[in-house]
Formats: C-alpha cells, sequence, structure tokens
C-alpha cells in the first residue's frame, strides 16, 4: 500500500441509549466512558500513524464543532478540515460530501477510509492487516466494508454474508441481512459466513462518487451542490443548509452497498463494540474479581457482575448483581444490566415530562470555544456557575441586560475587562461586573484559568448575552 489514505472521522451522531451521560447535546462519542479518552479521540488516535494516513477530516455539526476541534487539540492530532452539516441526513450524504473533499484536496487516485467516532475498537496488528487487504481492494475498484467477526447471536446488529474469494483477501458481498430475530442470528452464526456490519468503510473517492451517480444521483447532486456553496467560518467548513436538505435521508448502505456489484467484505477478526447499551460498556471494561467494572467514585459491597460509574458524586453499593448504576452531575440511572437495551424508552419518558426534559438534552457541564463551565447552585434570582477558560482563549465583550456577576478567580491568572478598564486577578482574587456594564474574560496564562462565578438578577437564562466582539463569530 502506497497510496496514504484519507480517513474520514463521521462525528455527528446523537443518540441517548447511554443516558444519563449521553444526551441529545452530548453525544457518546466525545464523553469519556472508560479510561482518559473518549471514542472521537480513539478515532483520532487510530489513524495517528502519518506513514498510512493522511490528516484526518471530520464531518459533525454545528453543536459539536467546537468540542471536536478542541478533543483533536487536546490530542495533538491536526486535522486537515471540519465539516459541518446543517442538518442530519444520515450515512450517505455524509460518504458523497467526503469522496468529493478527498478527491479535490488528495487527487483523483484518493482512497477514503470511513470511521464512526462512536465505536470502540482495539487496533492492534489484526485490523492493520485488515485495513491493508481492503486499501488492496479499493484500490482494484471495490468498496469495501469491515464485517466483524460474531462473538455471539447478537440482534441488534446487521449482517453480511461473504461470497466468492478475490484477489488479495477480501471477498464479494453475497448479500446484506437485517437485524435479524434470535433463532436467525443463530442460524447464521452456526453457518460461520456471516459477519455483523461495522459502519466502516473503504474506498475510491472517484469510485464511490461514479457508484453515486448510478445508484444515489440525488444524494451525490445535493452534496456537491453543498459543498459548492459552502463556506468557511474559521476552521470549519459550512455546508449550505438548503443544497444538504435535499438529499434523500439514506444510509451508504441502503443507498449503494446493497445496489452495487462492487461491494466487498474483509472479515475482522477485531475486537470491536458499537457501545449501544451499558451492557456493552460493562463488556469491554476491565473487571474485578466479582466481575464488577468500576469507572470513578464509588466502593461496592457483596456486589457482582455490575457497571458502576461517576465521576463526581461517590456511589456506595451494596447486595446488588448484574445491574448499572451510572451518575452523572444531575442524574442517577439504575437497571438491571439485560435490560439496558431498553433507556431509551426511559429517555423518552423523561424527555415527555416538562419537569425532566431538560435532563435529556443537557448536562450541567457545557463546553464552548474558550473552555466551558459547569452549573453549580441554581436558585431564586441567583446562580453559581464554574468556568474553565483554556490558556490564551477569552469569552467574547459582552454585556447582561438582566443580571449582575460577581468573579472569582481560583487558580490560574484572569484577564478581566470592565467598561473599558483592565483588571489581573489571580487567585483568591475577586471583582464585580455590574448589571449593562460591558466586560470580558480572557485567560492570558499557560495553565487552565478556573473562575467562580456568582450570577444574581431577575433573567439569569444564557440568552441575555449581547455579544459585542467573539473571536469564534458568534457576535
Amino acid at each position: 500500500m502506497t497510496k496514504k489514505i484519507v480517513p474520514v472521522v463521521l462525528a455527528g451522531g446523537k443518540g441517548t441509549r447511554l443516558w444519563p451521560l449521553s444526551r441529545a447535546t452530548a453525544a457518546k462519542q466525545f464523553i469519556r466512558f472508560i479510561g482518559d479518552t473518549t471514542l472521537f479521540q480513539n478515532t483520532l488516535e487510530r489513524v495517528r500513524n502519518s506513514e498510512v494516513y493522511e490528516a484526518p477530516l471530520v464531518i459533525t455539526n454545528e453543536e459539536f464543532r467546537f468540542l471536536a476541534a478542541e478533543q483533536a487539540r487536546a490530542q495533538g492530532i491536526t486535522l486537515s478540515g471540519i465539516v459541518l452539516e446543517p442538518e442530519a441526513r444520515n450515512t450517505a450524504a455524509a460518504v458523497a460530501v467526503a469522496a468529493a473533499i478527498a478527491l479535490q484536496k488528495f487527487g483523483s487516485d484518493a482512497i477514503v477510509q470511513i470511521l464512526p467516532s462512536d465505536h470502540a475498537i482495539v487496533a492492534d496488528n489484526i485490523y492493520d492487516d485488515c485495513v491493508r487487504i481492503a486499501a488492496d481492494a479499493a484500490g482494484r475498484g471495490k468498496i469495501v466494508t469491515f464485517g466483524i467477526t460474531p462473538t455471539e447471536p447478537a440482534t441488534g446488529y446487521g449482517y453480511i454474508e461473504q461470497g466468492t474469494q478475490l484477489p488479495g483477501g477480501a471477498f464479494a458481498v453475497s448479500r446484506f441481512v437485517e437485524k435479524p430475530d434470535l433463532e436467525n442470528a443463530e442460524r447464521m452464526i452456526a453457518a460461520g459466513s456471516f459477519y455483523w456490519n461495522s459502519g466502516m468503510f473503504l474506498f475510491s473517492a472517484e469510485q464511490m462518487l461514479d457508484e453515486m451517480r448510478r445508484y444515489a444521483p440525488e444524494v451525490l447532486a445535493a452534496a456537491e451542490a453543498s459543498l459548492e456553496k459552502s463556506v468557511g467560518d474559521l476552521d470549519f467548513t459550512r455546508l449550505d443548509a438548503e443544497a444538504f436538505a435535499e438529499s434523500p435521508n439514506i444510509s451508504i448502505d441502503y443507498a449503494i452497498m446493497e445496489n452495487t456489484p462492487n461491494a466487498a467484505i474483509v472479515p475482522s477478526p477485531i475486537q470491536w463494540s458499537d457501545l449501544g447499551s451499558w451492557d456493552a460498556i460493562w463488556k469491554i471494561g476491565d473487571g474485578d474479581a466479582d466481575g464488577n467494572v468500576v469507572s470513578g467514585n464509588a466502593t461496592l459491597v457483596n456486589t457482582r457482575n455490575s457497571l458502576v460509574m461517576s465521576h463526581h458524586n461517590h456511589l456506595a453499593v451494596q447486595g446488588m448483581e448484574n445491574v448499572a448504576i451510572i451518575a452523572s452531575e444531575d442524574a442517577v440511572y439504575i437497571g438491571r444490566l439485560e435490560d439496558s437495551q431498553e433507556v431509551g424508552a426511559m429517555v423518552k419518558l423523561l424527555a415527555a415530562e416538562k419537569a425532566t426534559e431538560k435532563l435529556t438534552e443537557t448536562h450541567p457541564t457545557s463546553y464552548r470555544p474558550w473552555g466551558g463551565y459547569t452549573s453549580v447552585l441554581n436558585g431564586d434570582r441567583f446562580q453559581v456557575k464554574r468556568l474553565f477558560v483554556l490558556p490564551g482563549k477569552k469569552l467574547s465583550l459582552q454585556k447582561h441586560h438582566h443580571r449582575s456577576e460577581h468573579w472569582i478567580c481560583v487558580s490560574g491568572v484572569a484577564d478581566v475587562t470592565v467598561n473599558d478598564k483592565e483588571h489581573i486577578l489571580r487567585e483568591n482574587e475577586s471583582i464585580y461586573i455590574p448589571q449593562g456594564a460591558v466586560h470580558r474574560l480572557g485567560n492570558p496564562g499557560k495553565i487552565l484559568l478556573e473562575m467562580i462565578e456568582i450570577q444574581t438578577g431577575s433573567y439569569l437564562g444564557e440568552d441575555d448575552i449581547i455579544r459585542l466582539v467573539d473571536e469564534f463569530g458568534r457576535s
């Protein structure tokens, strides 16, 4: 394999099956479940080898744009670009955009690998061999998918049956099978020629565009038009919303893979999980002698085969078995591991009630291009937040009509502007921001700045921010 692969990381998906950690505005690919990195960061690490890969291209949405950029920066990984989808149109449109960009940036012989960012994969020598086989097949004009060797008769995945062997180690695709019932899943496992559909693909950009013209012309037309009318915004490329909306809402599997005679599969006996439930998280975790997987602050007594996670409050668990206990900053989920596929139904109930709908949408901690904030305490006409500002970053120059603020420096150095007067705050120093005052907070130092912000006033909503100057284009 001499031509470098263009890795395209799909990071726009939203989901709530891993509630309360995963929510509408906090997708699972950006959350740290087990270990010190997120699934998105782990995906970027798999394509770090510059001898094999070009700099990765990320396709995400408006809501996740700064989170994706910051998590890549934290890993020290340079991206070739971040493309923002105006709305979710499934994977076919994203793949069409990716292929068109790869063709523009890397030439007519560009080889593209599509990587969902919300899967857990062990990138060992077996994985590397599968990628090499797939790249060879792509060079021969095949649209390649990676088939995961099944470990159980799972009913939550689609299956692919392999056909005749092709030169180089890949196989033709005989057929795709929708998510089966248990009886059919067991039958396919016994046959030995069926694999789970991983959602990973590898292909020539030019070949994919040709297939799109033949089998999904409406998808391709919308993708190309949205790219042609796209605009640059800082380090992001915004696809044109009106053109992109014309794409059919269809997956690459339905649009191309089930139609093309060039579909191929590389059987991949790798460690893989789509982490679609708490049960899946438990299975990949490093369990103790009692089969418990514990992450964060917890003490377990007489508890077996359970998943216990808390990154904030300390959990004391006694006499439990086969359960998931997951604590976020503002909610706790407790349920049997075998029922973890049903978390989505629980989330729908919460979302339907006004008192709990916010628990399904946002976390107390929100991330911004300059850092972020955590809501610590809310009351009648007051709110306490922890602000954290990245080195060299600053908030917008702004004012509020309905509230005043007190800022206290906890750690680092703060550069504060209030009505054209500049103040430098160090640890344990504070400043008052009167209602209506034009103000700005920045971090001129080399370490994270942490501040406590106390808001008081008649209205404390985030929409009471009048941005006058903003380096992130939000004014």
